[in-house]
């Protein structure tokens, strides 16, 4: 990870008006921030820049070198002196396309440099957001701010800032040897300079609104088209391709408009420089004729003069573009710094020892917890969950069962209440340490695009090949395995496809017992299972909770009936509390729950 200084530093909106305060300037405040990624890379800078200034003399010495070979040569006729200018010229020639080459290649790895440390500053970033950011965001958003963002800066962190020192530094040269030939057309080339300036001023505030347009239009491509690919099996399941489609092209209507009025300004802007251009040209070849006419001027100064017009404006419509790479840099810029100021997940340090430990008691004391402002889904919640207790958590579906689970995870912070671990708050515990206490089975499972044996070892990547068979015979996944082209060795598809729902959940049955927390928690684990992998799954069940805490979530009650104690839920409340049996003997909500999975058992108690 990029250890670059300055680059997660605070910027929202509600700051814009102090940091204009405080930086003079906002887009200043941007570009010096990220001019911070090129500080690690200063001695590849400083010899890019060394070289650039160096050899921005070479393009205005040319137009001076052709005014000598007419004017002090060719109309002297003076044939040595004509080769040894040309040869000079020839000479600038060559170290201008050098000076270029150096540039490029430079620039270009410092670039690319700059860019990897902050594609990859922003994916440690990512990694550490909590769970209700990636709630709020979606993640086409999100691929567009690593990629198309990201990327967008490579070229102002390289070519762009180091290109415009040398067209300053050109600019200087040319202005210097224009004054040094004929002070009087070199201010007429410069009375045109205001006119270039407001033209060009006036088409980056336009511009640069126009960009923002088309990445913001971009993002929402790009998150649309994530979700239908990723869902493309319900699209066809409900035949809705052709309404997709339709909301699809709307979109990518929305992006293409927006990109086509930057191309609009564009096509204004730069016949517009190119009319000044022309203007500025024409009043020298006016002025310089009234003065050949008059013996006041040679015509090699006449020739130099126009190439030096042509020279003048060139670098200023690279400014142009170079600036025009900065605004879009700026807007992208501005979108990965309000990702980077997103705060982070409490983190320990890599050596801090493990301060999490489990061998008391988990309590949670009046606990209130609402994803959404105060639409509370626990409501003053109390639960005690005693070292090495096997509890199951049961209710309808929005009752807070899987909600428990986030808040003793560390996903998401409760609102009111406390929540302890053997005495110590949940909230002073780093989550690092508090998940290597818990391990969860979830209902999903996510499969990483590998090997087998890496996803089996995601918890635990130093674990044995032997330890990694073992667990798998003991969860009953090794039968599968075996079966499986590569063994261990199969590659697993994008989030497991080729594999069954059964298949993926026994292994993810194996990478928790990898893993070998204290605390096991099973949510939902076998919900989307068939009969046989239930069987298996119930049959290593008792292995994997033997010496650990143990949480169960489902809605088959059938696997939850040896629990020690079922916790009842029902609109983020305990309503009963017991075992099985004793829940079925109050005849309560527990016991309806139960007459619904096994109607013949309620057909025998009306007979």
């Amino acid at each position: 990870m990029s250890t670059v200084p300055g680059a997660a530093k605070s910027f929202n909106p509600q700051q814009d008006e102090t940091l204009k305060k405080k930086k003079g300037s906002i887009d200043l405040y941007i570009v010096s921030t990220l001019l911070a990624y090129i500080k690690p890379y200063r001695g590849l800078v400083s010899t890019a820049i060394i070289i650039t200034l160096a050899g921005s003399i070479f393009g205005p010495l040319r137009p001076y070198l052709t005014k000598v070979a007419i004017d002090d040569n060719i109309l002297k006729n003076d044939l040595q002196g004509l080769i040894l200018t040309s040869i000079l010229l020839v000479g600038v020639i060559l170290l201008d396309g050098i000076k270029q080459y150096a540039t490029t290649w430079i620039t270009q790895i410092i670039g690319q440099k700059a860019v990897f440390d902050i594609r990859m500053d922003v994916f440690s970033h990512m990694q550490k957001l909590p769970a209700r950011f990636f709630d709020r965001n979606p993640i086409g958003r999100l691929i567009t701010r690593t990629t198309n963002d990201v990327e967008s800066l490579n070229e102002m962190l390289s070519s762009g800032v180091i290109s415009i020192l040398g067209d300053i530094s050109q600019l200087f040269f040319i202005v210097v040897l224009m004054f040094w030939l004929d002070w009087q057309l070199t201010l007429i080339v410069l009375g045109v300079l205001p006119l270039m300036l407001y033209t060009t001023f006036s088409f980056k505030n336009r511009v640069r609104a126009a960009f923002m347009d088309v990445r913001t239009h971009l993002a929402r491509l790009n998150s649309f088209f994530q979700e239908h690919i990723a869902g493309v099996n319900i699209v066809q399941l409900f035949s809705r391709e052709s309404r997709e489609f339709s909301t699809y092209a709307a979109i990518n209507a929305d992006h293409r408009d927006a990109n086509i009025r930057t191309v609009f300004y564009f096509s204004l802007y730069y016949p517009a420089i190119e009319l000044i251009s022309s203007i500025a040209a024409g009043l020298v070849i006016w002025y310089s004729g009234v003065r050949l006419l008059k013996a006041e001027l040679s015509i090699g100064v006449v020739i130099s003069f126009v190439q030096y017009i042509w020279l003048f404006f060139r670098p200023l419509q690279h400014l142009s573009d170079k600036f025009n790479i900065i605004q879009t840099a700026i807007t992208s810029s501005n979108r990965i710094f309000r990702l980077l100021e997103e705060p982070v997940e409490q983190e320990s340090p890599d050596n801090a020892p493990n301060t999490a430990t489990f061998a008391d008691r988990m309590i949670l004391s009046n606990v209130w917890f609402a994803y959404d402002d105060e639409n509370w889904v626990l409501r003053d919640l109390s639960l005690e969950i005693r070292h090495g207790e096997k509890i199951a958590i049961v209710g309808a579906t929005g009752s807070g069962k899987t909600t428990i689970i986030n808040i003793l995870s560390g996903l998401y912070p409760y609102g009111r209440g406390s929540v302890q671990i053997d005495g110590v708050e949940l909230r002073d515990i780093p989550v690092q340490d508090l998940r290597r206490l818990i391990g969860v089975v979830m209902q999903d499972v996510i499969l990483f695009s590998g090997t087998l044996r890496e996803n089996l070892a995601f918890g635990n990547p130093g674990i044995s090949d032997n330890a990694i068979t073992e667990a798998a015979r003991i969860v009953g996944a090794d039968r599968f395995i075996s079966q499986l082209p590569g063994g261990y060795s199969y590659k697993v598809k994008e989030n497991g496809t080729g594999l069954s729902a059964g298949q993926k959940q026994l292994i993810a049955f194996v990478r928790a017992l990898l893993y070998n927390p204290q605390v096991l928690v099973l949510d939902e684990a076998t919900s989307s299972v068939d009969t046989e992998t239930e069987q298996l799954i119930e049959a290593a069940t008792d292995e994997l909770m033997d010496g650990r805490t143990s949480i169960m979530i489902a809605h088959r009650l059938s696997t939850i009936q040896k629990a020690d104690r079922i916790i009842v839920l029902h609109k983020g409340k305990i309503r009963e509390i017991g075992s099985h049996q004793e829940l079925l003997a109050e005849k309560g909500l527990y016991y309806k729950l139960y007459l619904l999975q096994h109607p013949a058992e309620k057909q025998e108690e009306k007979a």
